[in-house]
């Protein structure tokens, strides 16, 4: 990894890319989504204060455990003045997310539980499919696969007989 001197307070994209392991793209993206500032110099170039570093790590830390970039922009932004996150302010944020991904963490494991109870029927439209509806409103009203009905309108537009898929008065699965 490439040592830059402690007399450069501050950064060009390419060096904070290289000491942080974040890709150039990456980087503008994170600026773009407010994550890490940067000012320009007069020929409109980045430049990073070291700063950058470690709020790279930071939001590249919480990615890897799936929080989304819109939590971590929230956490950034609750900082005094912006200040580079410390140990203490990722151990505070990491308890408050416990407990958002303890819950991810169950919605995966019953997702996975029930992969099986879809592949026989083919169509994800069972009564109890978490896969296609978790929130089933329209399976409490029937049975098998419906659509909304602006979709059902325009393929009738087409000429063509509807098939199962698009016309809901077509059973699906033996219905």
């Amino acid at each position: 990894m490439p040592q830059i001197p402690e007399k450069i307070q501050e950064l060009t994209v390419g060096q904070l890319a290289a000491r942080s392991g974040a890709a150039v793209s990456a980087l503008h993206f994170y600026e773009s989504k407010g994550l890490i500032h940067s000012r320009r110099t007069s020929g409109n170039q980045r430049r990073y204060s070291r700063d950058a570093l470690r709020r790279v790590a930071f939001v590249r830390a919480a990615q890897r455990v799936g929080i989304p970039l819109t939590t971590i922009r929230e956490a950034l932004a609750e900082l005094p003045e912006g200040r580079t996150p410390t140990e203490e302010d990722w151990a505070r944020l990491s308890r408050s997310w416990r407990s958002e991904l303890d819950e991810r963490i169950k919605q995966l494991n019953r997702l996975r539980d029930h992969l099986t109870d879809c592949i026989g029927c083919g169509c994800l439209s069972l009564e109890t499919c978490v896969l296609s509806n978790p929130d089933d409103a329209f399976g409490e009203r029937s049975a098998g696969s419906r659509l909304l009905v602006e979709r059902r309108a325009s393929a009738a537009g087409g000429g063509r007989r509807p098939s199962r898929a698009q016309d809901p008065e077509v059973p699906c699965c033996g219905d």
